[in-house]
């Protein structure tokens, strides 16, 4: 059995919705955190299939929306990569005080969601994380026209000029990398790059055919299913 709650995270002028799927447990249990992209939210079917799946493998998963998206407030085209991490970081730390969890995290992000997983574990050693077609690089998207980059505006422009967050950081351990060979929204050179800036443990696994949603049923099981196995791998032998 598995319980579902909706809380919601306070900000600065405004609040993130969360949704966390716990499974029944006489202890607490480690949490897997998910983190959507662009133009997306907590409600796709990729992170509602998580939190169906995860919690049969003993392990909580929140999905929530980033600010402006979703249930969340705020607008998406105000946001930039640092207010994406501050977001994370603060479902992170309203998780860490829920008494059903044992404080141990885990990121798993899809697309932008995944570049902003990675600069999470990299400023919090410690959280293994798993990316599924996530860019290495922003390059392409900020030479993409302000109207058509899908839900960024002018403040992540600035911020991409000073090249702070222009790229996926670098030796962030316990990364596994999820890529499909058919995406052509990030291509598959962004999960070759990012698997060889991972510091061991590291692995990357291609999806041969698979698009950058993951719609064929096949690759998007396979993908929960490797990610699910990261996972345990981690975070499968509770501290408490």
């Amino acid at each position: 059995m598995t319980s579902v709650e909706k809380h919601r995270v306070a900000l600065s002028g405004g609040a993130l919705a969360v949704v966390l799927h716990v499974p029944d447990s006489p202890a607490p249990v480690a949490c897997v955190v998910a983190c959507h992209g662009l133009n997306a939210s907590k409600d796709s079917d990729k992170y509602v299939m998580l939190g169906e799946t995860l919690p049969d493998a003993g392990l909580a998963l929140a999905r929530f929306d980033f600010r402006g998206c979703g249930e969340s407030s705020g607008v998406e085209e105000e946001t930039t990569i640092a207010s994406r991490i501050e977001d994370v970081e603060a479902v992170l730390a309203f998780l860490a005080r829920h008494r059903r969890l044992d404080g141990r995290f885990g990121l798993l992000g899809s697309s932008l969601g995944g570049f902003v997983a990675l600069q999470v574990a990299a400023r919090q050693p410690g959280l293994p994380v798993v990316t599924w077609n996530a860019p290495a690089s922003l390059t392409e998207l900020a030479n993409d026209d302000l109207d058509d980059n899908r839900g960024l505006g002018v403040p992540f422009a600035i911020e991409y000029s000073g090249g702070r967050y222009a790229l996926a950081p670098s030796a962030v351990p316990m990364h596994l990398v999820v890529h499909g060979d058919a995406d052509d929204v990030v291509s598959l050179e962004h999960g070759v790059a990012l698997h060889e800036r991972a510091r061991q443990p590291c692995d990357l696994v291609i999806l041969a055919g698979g698009d950058h949603r993951l719609t064929d049923p096949h690759h998007r099981a396979r993908a929960l299913e490797l990610s699910r196995a990261w996972f345990l791998q981690f975070l499968g032998t509770s501290s408490k």
